[in-house]
């Protein structure tokens, strides 16, 4: 039994580990994106009220093409319009354009971040990231139990002591001992992200699944089409008087007619950094069709929503982010050099061990 879970370890890691490397690197970068957009304006003070939001909505929404605004926030002191066809803008929070891009390959944060979600390739780059995560979940898992074994052995090194296969599998072995609990959290939350059946398991023990996923759906209202001139300030005066604490985070203006705009909001309370409260308007009016308490979701609904949270480190200081450092960090190098030592340090199998000595004895 042992020996088929090391050969299941070994090849599931030859085979995916790259991908769980290169997810790891990907996702520490972003932990410190914040520090290094080198944007002006990006550590502008968050000035959150509704007189200066409600003015810088009116006069970027006016600009042609504009399809929505992710407000800033308070690591991140510009707004992010989202424009047709990927384009896109950084805003200051007066409404000034501070600088543009025609498509995401012209910031570096957009591409990064698509590539640890996508892999560049929409949906099916999710699947192969979820899959990822399951397998990710299978080393964790494995790897503890494996470990076991040889736990008398143990010496923790941040790197190989020497370039060895055995070097390196014992390395590989005792690093992921004590990244473990933190690879799980990474992991599981990840993976939460992309498969939703396997999210309502992990907060099976909260709730109800089906009460969790009925709560995590979108409702769907009809309105009229597109005002030419929507009245974005009346808009965000009605959430703020509904939600008076609430930050405003994202304005999305509907795909077709008959949608209606969304406003999405963060609550104190809230772990999400772009919460999860939203006010659903009439496209044609501005009437409020509906409107969703983040903090009366069921228990399930909730915890679902610290997923991203703790997977970003969008909570618990530097502390946390430190730690999930470490996380991404372990994940790069255990996935690495998995994949290097399964094919390029694989073990010489009897036939050619023997082959070598006879000619060397000749």
């Amino acid at each position: 039994m042992m020996k088929l879970l090391d050969t299941l370890h070994r090849w599931t890691g030859g085979l995916i580990g790259l991908v769980l490397a290169l997810l790891g690197l990907s996702g520490t970068i972003l932990l410190y994106e914040h520090l290094w957009i080198g944007v002006p304006g990006a550590g502008d003070p968050l000035r959150g009220d509704l007189a200066t939001v409600a003015a810088a909505t009116e006069k970027l929404m006016a600009a042609q093409g504009t399809q929505g605004i992710i407000y800033a926030d308070e690591r991140f002191g510009l707004h992010q319009l989202r424009l047709a066809e990927g384009a896109g803008a950084y805003a200051s929070q007066s409404g000034e354009i501070v600088t543009r891009w025609a498509s995401q390959w012209e910031r570096p944060e957009l591409w990064l971040f698509d590539f640890h979600h996508h892999l560049f390739v929409g949906d099916n780059g999710e699947w192969v990231i979820g899959v990822a995560g399951l397998a990710g979940l299978f080393f964790v898992i494995s790897g503890v139990i494996l470990w076991w074994r040889t736990r008398r052995t143990f010496q923790l090194r941040l790197w190989p002591k020497r370039m060895s296969r055995p070097s390196v599998l014992m390395h590989h072995r005792d690093l992921g001992i004590v990244a473990a609990p933190l690879l799980l959290i990474s992991i599981v939350t990840g993976t939460m992200m992309i498969f939703r059946p396997f999210a309502l398991g992990v907060v099976a023990p909260f709730g109800s699944p089906a009460e969790t996923a009925k709560a995590l759906d979108l409702p769907k209202y009809m309105g009229g089409p597109l005002a030419e001139k929507p009245d974005y300030t009346a808009m965000l005066t009605k959430a703020h008087r509904r939600f008076p604490d609430a930050e405003f985070r994202i304005l999305s203006l509907p795909r077709k007619d008959g949608d209606p705009i969304s406003l999405r909001m963060k609550q104190p309370a809230e772990w999400l950094p772009n919460g999860r409260t939203t006010l659903w308007f009439d496209a044609a009016t501005g009437d409020v069709l509906g409107a969703r308490d983040a903090l009366a979701m069921p228990p399930g609904a909730q915890a679902f929503n610290m997923a991203f949270p703790l997977h970003a480190s969008r909570v618990g200081g530097w502390a946390w982010r430190s730690l999930l450092t470490v996380s991404g960090l372990s994940l790069t190098l255990l996935g690495s050099l998995a994949v290097w030592t399964f094919w390029f340090r694989r073990p010489k199998t009897a036939k050619r061990a023997a082959k070598k000595t006879a000619l060397a004895s000749a």
